[in-house]
């Protein structure tokens, strides 16, 4: 069975001493033990001075929806401030300085799912930034990658197009873990010699494994991330944040379930099912989304069934999928006009996408394999750039 860091850290083998440090704990709902032991609980019972916690986008309990202001608020049960990551500024994402000053450390222990749109991810570089800058220890509690760490998919972000699903330029799907990125993005980003940062690698994990293999609960790191298959589909899924089309949130499998009131559910999964493409089967479908987009409309659309998760690429899938409601159906489908995670003057799909390349692509009815044309290349090139960093063989 795979041991997480805070697993670890409960156990007593993780060669840290907490007793008596005055500890800040950056963590939400996921971060918890095998046994369903939360985080905040470990943390004081090695002794530690628990004294501050810190919530990312969803917030520490994790019931607050996507983009939505999280208000900093008092722990209902420990009666410490919970500080929050995600506001209503882009300045809201970065702790203050004095939210640090009496801390010896800032523990992190957030659940990743693998893809760089989800934003746990950049909280906890914001936070190593700001430990740099305050002159805090930062130990980064490791967790394995759901959605395994041998494969890579997507280029990284083009200069100009960093936000708040993309800060630093890795690949859509990473196939990292949040402790390997920590070490990444910290040397990357010239910190190596301004921040002390210790990672307590998660033990028996192999990149090949995905979460079901790890024998890990599967507890939802956000509230639209009900199971490790929405995890699966989700490199790909989230692009359809950056459209009038429905990701499926408001059903009880959202990102597996997508589609629009003017979609025909049954066109798109005939014109998906001839694009081959691998590990993926497609069922057409009608639903009514009880929120969000389209709320109470009845829609059409598909459900992704993914039938061999070591063939099946989330991204590639998804941009096909992107192409072809383009195609069929031109005058309804739209990009998002509205400001995305605090970003005003870019489209949102070019966001996601980390450059223009997407949205061209799919306007001028490029084949899929012209738009990922590139990809290849910057996959090699990122897995070179990372290995460094690796903890797990």
């Amino acid at each position: 069975m795979v041991r997480t860091g805070l697993q670890r850290i409960a156990d007593g083998d993780s060669g840290l001493s907490l007793k008596g440090l005055r500890c800040g704990l950056l963590c939400h709902a996921a971060s918890v033990c095998g046994d369903l032991r939360h985080a905040v609980d470990v943390v004081r019972d090695t002794g530690a001075r628990l004294s501050r916690l810190f919530g990312p986008e969803h917030g520490v309990f994790g019931e607050t929806q996507d983009m939505v202001q999280v208000d900093s608020r008092c722990h209902p049960r420990l009666g410490l401030v919970v500080h929050s990551l995600y506001g209503a500024t882009l300045a809201s994402l970065k702790p203050r300085g004095e939210w640090l000053e009496d801390l010896d450390l800032v523990l992190i222990d957030l659940q990743d799912v693998g893809s760089r749109y989800y934003t746990y991810v950049w909280t906890m570089v914001l936070m190593i930034q700001a430990c740099a800058e305050a002159g805090r220890r930062v130990v980064v509690l490791d967790r394995p990658n759901p959605i395994g760490g041998v494969d890579l998919e997507g280029p990284g972000v083009d200069s100009g197009y960093t936000s708040f699903v993309g800060l630093h330029p890795v690949p859509v799907r990473h196939g990292m873990t949040t402790g390997e990125l920590a070490r990444l993005t910290r040397a990357e980003l010239g910190l190596e010699h301004e921040v002390d940062l210790t990672v307590v690698a998660a033990q028996g994990w192999r990149r090949a494994m995905m979460h079901e293999s790890s024998g890990l609960p599967w507890v939802l790191p956000s509230p639209n991330m009900p199971t490790p298959h929405t995890a699966l589909v989700y490199p790909g899924g989230c692009l359809l944040e950056g459209t009038n089309v429905s990701e499926g949130r408001g059903t009880t499998r959202p990102f597996e379930i997508v589609g629009a009131p003017w979609v025909n559910g049954w066109s798109l999964a005939q014109e998906l099912g001839a694009a081959d493409l691998p590990g993926v089967q497609f069922r057409p479908l009608s639903f009514v989304p009880t929120f969000h987009k389209y709320a109470g409309q009845s829609c059409g659309g598909i459900q992704i069934h993914v039938v061999d998760s070591r063939v099946f690429r989330p991204l590639r899938t998804f941009v096909a999928l992107l192409g072809i409601l383009h195609r069929l159906w031109p005058g309804e489908f739209r990009w998002r006009e509205q400001p995305y995670e605090f970003v005003h003057n870019l489209p949102a799909i070019d966001l996601l996408a980390g450059g223009s390349w997407l949205r061209q692509g799919v306007e001028q009815d490029l084949p899929l394999d012209r738009i990922s044309a590139g990809w290849s290349r910057q996959e090699r090139a990122f897995d070179e750039r990372r290995r460094k960093w690796l903890l797990h063989d």
